[in-house]
């Protein structure tokens, strides 16, 4: 995908210097019209750059928040829009990639490390684990 991802680029920067004097827009709406981006890179872009309070939800932050019962969600933008809810605005922007990370490590997708996890005493999943084994 690395041709498709530089070909964007290209395309992007070339918007980027016609439509916005070469500036980043710092808005979510002028982000996602940009070709091939959504609403976690926009919301990463917001974050990273802009230091904005955005959440970006990507299949970890999808799995995660659900798994644990933060949510009951089946798509990133319903996740996105209860998490908004739900959390302080301060941890919006950090919490991808903590939950980036402990996905990849210990709340992995297939056989999660559930001994292994610090919260796993407050997770919904690990709770009907711990009924199912009984």
């Amino acid at each position: 995908m690395y041709r498709q991802k530089a070909s964007r680029i290209i395309e992007i920067s070339k918007i980027l210097i016609k439509e916005y004097g070469g500036i980043v827009p710092s808005s979510l709406d002028d982000l996602l019209r940009l070709p091939g981006v959504g609403r976690k890179t926009a919301n990463i872009v917001l974050h990273v750059s802009f230091g904005m309070e955005a959440m970006a939800v990507d299949t970890h932050v999808q799995r995660i928040s659900n798994r644990i019962g933060w949510v009951d969600t089946r798509n990133p933008d319903a996740t996105e829009t209860e998490l908004v809810k739900l959390l302080p605005s301060y941890l919006l922007g950090p919490l991808n990639g903590s939950m980036v990370e402990f996905g990849r490590s210990i709340c992995k997708p297939i056989k999660p490390l559930c001994a292994s996890c610090e919260i796993r005493e407050c997770c919904q999943y690990f709770e009907l684990l711990v009924a199912h084994q009984q």
